[in-house]
């Protein structure tokens, strides 16, 4: 083997470690909230099975999820929360992060369905 090649090889086992090292040390946070809503008895009160499959509420639904994914600034957590539409009630439910997503969910849901028509159940997960 030549000195280039003996470098390039060197170079790429190097590059390979080092990523391997930081892959190991970044820390995993899941993608979903299934195990904090499960433990959470009290997320039972509005289910999406319980969301008729009407227009009015379907379209509802809809155009909240899509307000709600498209803020950027929000946790996985709170792009995952349960939201569901009966006769135009909406009832917001799951886990975020803080009061502040709390709040921005609600205010993305009250923008498409009005105020008087949210219910936020939301909870906020504890810190880790």
């Amino acid at each position: 083997m030549n000195n280039q090649t003996m470098r390039f090889l060197l170079t790429s086992a190097v590059l390979m470690v080092a990523t391997q090292s930081a892959i190991a040390q970044s820390p995993t946070v899941p993608a979903d909230n299934s195990k904090s809503n499960k433990s959470d008895s009290s997320n039972t009160t509005a289910t999406a099975d319980a969301q008729k499959d009407n227009d009015l509420d379907r379209t509802l639904t809809q155009k909240i999820r899509k307000s709600v994914m498209a803020d950027n600034s929000l946790s996985t957590y709170a792009h995952n929360v349960k939201i569901v539409s009966i006769n135009g009630k909406v009832t917001l439910n799951g886990v975020v992060r803080s009061d502040e997503e709390k709040s921005a969910v609600e205010l993305n849901a009250a923008a498409v369905a009005g105020p008087e028509h949210v219910v936020n159940e939301l909870k906020v997960a504890p810190p880790k």
